[in-house]
């Protein structure tokens, strides 16, 4: 059966919401060093949020290791090509997300999303950390959960495509606290459906991960150096 006709992989599709309960629940496995190192939740929460998310890549990595293997030789047989593409979409989904941003800050006057704040507020107080933790392993982590999972339980293009766009973007205005606020979903499922036509088109996750660790840790970099 062509995998375009394939709707959902009910296998797949299991293994995709035992992971989204994993990475929903994942804030968990900083009770860990809480407990063993007596940190304090508040004071020390970058190197917690640092803990947590590394014991999540290494679950995630471990459950893939054999299709992250292909999907690296893919990446370096086809690296230029790979490369282009990549940055092709990331650009045209950070033009959207961009445009999108400034319409809903400047035009109809919402407030910065409340994601965005708790984020640059652990990057003023650790950005060095931060850099490591949202610029580099947190990009691995959404990309194995939000684009291999997706792509492994939706075979077909378009369900993929948006339904890993739509979904990601939703994740980052979970803590809305206004209607309004919501209407940044907009401009991150932008940027997570880019990330999403780049892993179809190029057939390797490293691809996405490589324009997402990008964007992140530009992001971080830019407050830091100017």
């Amino acid at each position: 059966m062509n995998k375009d006709k394939k709707y959902i992989n009910i296998k797949n599709l299991i293994v995709l919401c035992l992971l989204f309960l994993l990475f929903f629940f994942s804030y968990y496995f900083r009770i860990i060093p809480i407990k063993l190192f007596r940190l304090n939740p508040k004071k020390d929460n970058a190197i917690l949020t640092l803990f947590s998310d590394i014991v999540l890549l290494i679950i995630l990595l471990l459950i893939y290791r054999k299709e992250l293997i292909k999907e690296f030789k893919i990446f370096k047989k086809n690296f230029l090509d790979n490369i282009d593409i990549a940055t092709k979409y990331w650009l045209l989904g950070l033009f959207i997300m961009l445009i999108s941003n400034l319409i809903i800050s400047f035009i109809l006057k919402v407030d910065t999303a409340n994601n965005e704040k708790l984020v640059r507020n652990m990057i003023s107080n650790s950005p060095w950390i931060m850099l490591l933790t949202a610029g580099i392993i947190a990009p691995i982590i959404e990309e194995l959960v939000f684009r291999k999972s997706f792509k492994n339980a939706f075979p077909n293009k378009y369900i993929f495509i948006i339904s890993s766009g739509l979904i990601f973007g939703m994740l980052h205005v979970v803590s809305a606290t206004t209607m309004l606020e919501l209407l940044y979903i907009i401009p991150y499922s932008s940027l997570g459906i880019a990330f999403a036509i780049i892993y179809y088109k190029t057939d390797t996750i490293f691809s996405s991960i490589f324009v997402h660790i990008l964007h992140n840790s530009i992001l971080i970099l830019l407050p830091l150096l100017i």
